[in-house]
């Protein structure tokens, strides 16, 4: 999250994205998800980097109990996100190392990058829809076929009948 939305969250919006990405993961059946927030470094370095910096700072927020249905962390490379292996090999340790249910993306080119590098080079299946407002919004590109479509529309009403305020 997010590839269409929030052009360049700060701080507290991408809170609020995390917030909103713990309760779609509880609606299909992840109890307590494991969020990586990406950066293209696992280390707050590089002063221009501010990706890293809001990265650790969400991930301080979660040890201290701000996200209280998730576990946070971050800086992650997307490497280390998802392959325990690549995390192993860097030596990057945490709950969520390689095995990260969400990926909050820095701004919405990263996200946007992402989304479609899943679905046209790794054929990923995909549905997109905004949680957060009082119902959700199916969101599709102008490029998605009619299988993710339906799938935009079926988790919507999913959402919309098992999601608690």
């Amino acid at each position: 999250t997010d590839a269409g939305v929030n052009i360049s969250p700060d701080l507290t919006r991408k809170m609020q994205i995390i917030e909103n990405a713990v309760k779609m993961a509880k609606v299909i059946g992840i109890k307590k998800p494991k969020v990586a927030v990406l950066a293209a470094v696992e280390k707050v370095i590089y002063p221009a980097m501010p990706a890293t910096r809001d990265a650790d700072l969400l991930a301080q927020m979660s040890k201290q109990g701000r996200f209280k249905d998730a576990i946070v962390e971050g800086p992650y490379a997307l490497d280390n996100a998802v392959s325990i292996e690549s995390a192993r090999t860097k030596g990057i340790t945490g709950q969520v190392a390689g095995q990260a249910d969400i990926l909050l993306v820095p701004n919405i080119e990263a996200g946007n990058i992402l989304y479609k590098s899943l679905t046209c080079f790794a054929k990923a299946d995909a549905a997109g829809i905004v949680v957060g407002a009082s119902h959700p919004l199916v969101v599709s590109s102008r490029a998605d076929d009619a299988e993710t479509k339906f799938l935009s529309i079926l988790l919507a009403a999913v959402y919309a009948e098992r999601h608690e305020e």
